[in-house]
């Protein structure tokens, strides 16, 4: 059948509080034009982020209500542990409360000051975790990241040339070789399990670990079965077990791929190294085997990473994206191309190219989105990633991109449509939208609190 329905019921529903964009326009003079200031119930359509914004299953659900609620080896965490170790591969398990405090605590483990981690593409707190220890996140992705408008089916690949020549030139100052699965900064591009291969030889020549971001794996793992030669008749849990097969370790933030809202882990194959992030992990976190999570969420991840497997659900949320993407690029829309595997992205520079990367145009295109519509996305470019972490001066970001990330489980179809509609309204009268200024901002991960002013 040409159309893909979404592979459950829904069986509990939330109400959106509809607004007019008169009232939007005053909401955003209040929060100083920052989306993420805005109160949830303010946004109609909310695709400012994937992260723990899924949809839980009735399976989900009932197994919270068997979580172990005791401090220290629960029954719950032997679930969960069993769960990623059959999954990934990894025979250390360090439970933590999201993605950003496993990259804390391994980070702090292994980088110090002027050293360097290379990656296909950092997101926000990746980086700003090494830079916080100061040391240098640098960016590694392939030639074909640079062109949006092409169909490369694995735009999320590293650029092994440069990794190598990177590790010739400074090796010793490289604890580890990072690659993000799927690419976030590059548009949710997927990484090839020829380039996870390639990698992991080049790092193991040099003697460095190579770790994998890896919130949106079964994604990534769903394209190497559609795109790349060989894995079209190989199960997706089998194509997973092969990409961690060349990594050392990884990071993971449970808010994307395994369907929960909270959590996250993080593994190795070092039991060294595992020691010293569980002793990181007391003083910071919690206990080794709950890591500042409940019994009930422990439960809840465990389920979530069997069900994010499944062919039926991974087929539906691609083509769902997949579909918006199309009915952008046919109506003229400047949009990230592929589809990438968790959200849309509109290409701003192209969008609005009369506003200067130094004016902002990836938050001035959100900030209309929501003042026209009440869709809430996220500017991924110049404000994210635009200043110098060594001197503070601002520089602009390769791409100017609007992330509009698609909560799983969340969203129908007629829901995208109204996206889709709200789009192309505002592409047709871009000319009119202004460039923004930065009124006042944080030292680290600025976008998530400046304050702003149209020009």
């Amino acid at each position: 059948m040409r159309t893909i329905i979404e592979p459950f019921r829904i069986k509990s529903v939330e109400p959106i509080e509809m607004s007019t964009p008169e009232q939007r326009a005053r909401w955003l003079a209040e929060v100083g034009y920052n989306l993420f200031r805005l109160p949830a119930d303010r946004v109609l359509i909310d695709l400012l982020t994937d992260s723990g914004t899924s949809a839980m299953s009735a399976a989900q659900w009932g197994a919270m209500m068997v979580g172990d609620e005791s401090y220290a080896g629960a029954r719950s965490w032997y679930r969960f542990e069993e769960t990623v170790r059959r999954v990934f591969g990894f025979p250390h398990v360090v439970p933590t409360h999201q993605g950003r405090a496993a990259e804390r605590i391994l980070f702090g483990c292994t980088v110090k000051r002027g050293d360097i981690v290379p990656n296909n593409g950092h997101f926000d707190t990746t980086r700003a975790n090494i830079e916080y220890l100061a040391g240098e996140a640098i960016d590694l992705p392939c030639a074909e990241a640079a062109d949006p408008t092409t169909d490369e089916p694995f735009k999320g690949n590293m650029d092994v040339q440069a990794l190598e020549k990177l590790l010739v030139d400074r090796a010793d100052a490289v604890p580890m070789v990072m690659l993000t699965i799927t690419n976030n900064t590059g548009g949710g591009q997927p990484v090839s399990m020829a380039n996870i291969h390639a990698v992991a030889e080049v790092a193991r020549r040099y003697g460095k670990p190579l770790y994998l971001d890896a919130c949106r794996f079964a994604e990534n793992a769903w394209f190497i079965k559609q795109r790349e030669d060989g894995y079209a008749d190989v199960p997706v849990p089998q194509v997973v077990r092969e990409m961690f097969s060349h990594a050392d370790g990884c990071t993971m933030s449970a808010k994307k791929d395994a369907l929960v809202n909270i959590g996250g882990f993080l593994c190795t194959r070092d039991p060294s190294l595992a020691a010293r992030e569980k002793d990181l992990l007391i003083l910071t976190e919690g206990f080794p085997t709950y890591g500042g999570l409940a019994g009930r969420d422990l439960e809840a991840i465990a389920v979530g990473l069997d069900e994010v497997l499944a062919e039926d659900y991974l087929r539906y949320r691609n083509v769902s994206i997949a579909y918006v993407v199309n009915h952008l690029h046919d109506a003229g829309v400047p949009v990230l191309r592929p589809a990438g595997g968790h959200a849309v992205y509109l290409d701003a520079g192209r969008f609005l190219p009369h506003v200067p990367a130094l004016q902002y145009p990836g938050q001035s295109l959100a900030v209309e989105l929501y003042r026209h519509a009440g869709i809430r996305g996220v500017e991924i470019g110049t404000v994210m990633a635009g200043r110098d972490p060594a001197t503070g001066t601002e520089r602009p970001a390769p791409l100017e991109l609007v992330r509009l990330a698609i909560p799983r489980r969340v969203y129908t179809q007629s829901h995208m449509d109204y996206v889709v509609e709200a789009i192309v309204e505002v592409f047709q009268r871009r000319e009119s939208l202004p460039g923004y200024r930065i009124s006042d901002e944080p030292p680290f991960l600025r976008h998530f609190s400046a304050t702003f002013a149209p020009l």
